[in-house]
């Protein structure tokens, strides 16, 4: 595989730190570029982030004295530098649809963590193991767009990457309704225990947006393209609670689910057990070996123990049972900055440089 160039859009944030510590030594993607808010901009990257690194491992030295852009008004220069963008950037949302469409039609792709242009029906929301044929619209996005090489794909909502993949090879069965719960964890919302006081020795029971996005997004991911756009799927029906929970990283949730043609349990364990996408079918460098793991054990998955589970790119299950309400029910857990933010963008980017979609 060819080495692409790689700027990173919103690096001061929680996700771009991230972003920063998974490309230091990644084998395709090589970082020429920081852009960040104009309040960043012409700093050291390292002075830019002073007081709020909030990463467990420091700082990556390569990064520490490259100088911050500006994200808005430095597209030509970050257009010379890099092949492609990776965009997490703190703005409106009709800001950040703006902006990324500037990127887009300077012949820049951009990969975003965004959910700006998550309801935009050309634009691919891609998880890579269920979904990776969505790449296809880019192409009928670049006809509207009038780009040869930009466009806009995007990761779906960090909560979605723990159940929607436990449900994803269940969809045999004829997955008829779900109800979940989610308990997310505060760098969701982009904040450490120092930084969220208001946490400690506290659950909130709301979490602005993310029910709708939890509803809403899994039948994107799992439609059809129709002509120039993606279609929705019908169904299955989810319902959804999303809490904010005392735990610094990892998203879990309680998930209930009826079937068309119910399962035995041993059939939907063997479902999850041989389940595998096209990262892992392709070795791409952040796929985990197995995507999905079960846990026998009753007290499993916790979000300290199972988080980091193949470098946090796995997702947990356990608890499955009979419920008396629905077919059954299942806890499932997965790392919410790792999987469901910046690793699961940069899996995509892998995924999209496999398939020529970079080039």
């Amino acid at each position: 595989m060819k080495e692409y160039k790689v700027a990173v859009i919103g690096a001061t944030g929680m996700v771009g730190q991230r972003f920063c510590l998974l490309l230091e030594n990644h084998p395709w993607f090589k970082v020429t570029a920081l852009a960040a808010s104009p309040a960043s901009a012409g700093k050291r990257y390292e002075d830019a982030v002073a007081g709020r690194w909030a990463m467990p491992s420091p700082i990556p030295e390569k990064f520490k004295d490259m100088t911050v852009l500006d994200a808005e008004k430095d597209i030509g220069a970050i257009a010379g530098a890099a092949d492609f963008v990776f965009c997490a950037v703190n703005m409106k949302k009709e800001e950040i649809r703006a902006l990324e469409e500037k990127y887009a039609k300077a012949e820049i792709p951009v990969i975003s963590n965004n959910s700006a242009h998550r309801g935009t029906p050309d634009v691919p929301m891609i998880i890579p193991e269920l979904n990776p044929e969505h790449a296809e619209i880019i192409a009928a996005q670049r006809k509207r767009l009038g780009t040869r090489r930009g466009f806009i794909a995007l990761k779906s909502n960090c909560s979605l990457q723990s159940y929607v993949p436990a449900l994803h090879p269940l969809m045999r069965y004829g997955v008829k309704c779900a109800a979940v719960c989610t308990y997310q964890a505060i760098s969701g919302a982009g904040k450490t225990f120092d930084r969220m006081p208001e946490i400690v020795d506290n659950v909130i029971p709301y979490i602005g947006g993310e029910e709708e996005k939890s509803e809403c997004e899994p039948l994107k991911i799992w439609g059809h393209i129709e002509g120039d756009k993606i279609v929705n799927a019908s169904c299955p029906k989810i319902t959804a609670q999303c809490l904010r929970v005392p735990v610094s990283d990892g998203h879990t949730a309680a998930v209930f689910v009826s079937f068309e043609k119910k399962p035995s349990k041993e059939e939907i364990l063997a479902a999850w057990a041989d389940f595998s996408g096209e990262p892992q079918k392709l070795g791409l460098p952040s796929a985990p070996r197995k995507f999905l793991h079960y846990f026998e054990e009753n007290d499993r998955p916790q979000a300290k123990l199972d988080r980091m589970l193949e470098n946090g790119m796995a997702v947990s299950l356990g608890r499955l049972r009979e419920d008396s309400l629905f077919d059954y029910k299942f806890v499932c857990l997965s790392h919410n900055t790792l999987r469901g933010a910046a690793g699961g963008a940069v899996l995509m980017a892998e995924l999209l440089a496999a398939k020529g979609w970079l080039d």
